[in-house]
């Protein structure tokens, strides 16, 4: 896309933020309250649609786009964690459901007259080996009825819409560890108090984070996406993109920290004369600022190949870590620059570092991201 038009859409991102300062986000961490707010600004100006296709009236944009867009959101101060599932979940129905389903829900998606935020996969016992979990869909007539449990699902008090991953054959009874696995869009409207339980887990940051609990709760048959038994194949599809946006957010967080630092040690007066003339304080954050840059090409060069419909796994995984490696480096010289001030709430640093922390473990641990990379990219032995 034009990088004018592109300069445009992150013009008016900035200018919806600044409706949005510090002080609101202190507010809500302080209380630990969703910005529903800040949601429904980003959902009246078609935000949150931009990657549903115009067909189902979203914007239809591409991830380079969308990836613009929560940049421009962390490097203002805000937090687009809060809402950014909304763009990249619904993929799953776009790609893998049917055209029923798809002009069903994906218009109410764009307009957020229904919101799809929770994207239940992680389970307590299972973690990241998603192959592992044991939360059971079974049929019954033109039913489905699950039992299980799940973990870090993060929204779902605040979504309309849920997908589920759940096994509707047993691990012991597949050939594939894989095999077996199937993806449900679950009306969460329905199934609150029917078989479905929600749970908040308190966390070091306000991320409206849950446990859900499934006895026995009965969904129609048709609320099945795609093919029985192939949906880890969807999931892994959708997880491209997901990284990307996240590691987006990233290099907005550390644009962010970058700049916080900057403006605060070239006015902080210490010995009669502003710290940042010290190379001791100049260099964390000249540091932090190259490795941004850089992580950001790593960004674009995914994001290009996403759009291109190239496969880009190395790339979206490599783009997730570098960036949020990046991100928490220029939070620590932003923390360091402040001194003790960097701990006080109306400086918006402490609460960001905790943000930005985050995004090392989730969607998916450095760690998990450095073994692909040793298998999948170097040819070394599978680790796990």
């Amino acid at each position: 896309m034009d990088t004018e038009v592109i300069g445009q859409i992150r013009q008016s991102v900035a200018q919806l933020c600044g409706d949005f300062p510090g002080s609101y986000w202190q507010e809500k961490d302080r209380e630990r309250a969703y910005p529903s707010e800040f949601v429904k600004a980003l959902t009246e100006a078609g935000l949150l649609a931009s990657l549903i296709p115009e067909e189902y009236g979203g914007a239809g944009l591409p991830l380079s786009v969308a990836s613009a867009i929560l940049e421009e959101i962390h490097a203002n101060g805000c937090n687009g964690a809060a809402c950014h599932a909304q763009m990249y979940t619904m993929g799953t129905i776009l790609r893998h459901g049917s055209e029923e389903q798809r002009k069903t829900y994906l218009p109410k998606i764009a307009t957020g007259e229904l919101r799809l935020q929770a994207f239940a996969v992680t389970e307590p016992t299972a973690g990241t080996d998603t192959s592992s979990i044991s939360t059971m869909a079974v049929r019954d007539g033109d039913e489905f009825v699950i039992n299980g449990q799940k973990v870090w699902t993060s929204r779902a008090e605040y979504s309309d819409l849920m997908i589920l991953l759940a096994r509707t054959t047993p691990k012991d009874k597949v050939k594939k560890r894989t095999d077996g696995l199937s993806v449900f869009l679950i009306d969460m409207r329905k199934a609150v108090g029917n078989g479905m339980t929600i749970r908040p887990i308190r966390t070091m940051i306000n991320h409206a984070t849950t446990e859900v609990f499934f006895d026995n709760l009965r969904i129609p048959a048709d609320s099945l996406i795609g093919e029985e038994g192939k949906g880890f194949k969807y999931v892994l599809t959708g997880m491209n993109a997901e990284r990307i946006l996240i590691a987006s957010e990233c290099i907005g967080d550390a644009r962010w920290f970058v700049e916080t630092a900057s403006n605060y040690v070239r006015d902080r007066q210490v010995f009669g004369r502003p710290i940042g003339q010290n190379q001791g304080v100049q260099f964390p954050i000249a540091r932090s600022y190259a490795q941004a840059e850089a992580a950001n090409l790593m960004v674009q060069k995914a994001c290009s190949l996403y759009d291109q419909g190239v496969k880009c796994g190395a790339e979206a995984n490599m783009a997730k870590m570098l960036a949020s490696e990046a991100s928490w480096a220029a939070g620590e010289a932003c923390l360091q620059s402040h001194g003790g001030f960097g701990f006080a709430e109306e400086y918006d640093v402490e609460r960001k570092y905790r943000e930005t922390r985050l995004y090392q473990i989730a969607p998916i641990s450095t760690n998990l991201i450095l073994s692909f990379i040793a298998e999948h990219e170097l040819g070394l032995p599978r680790s796990y």
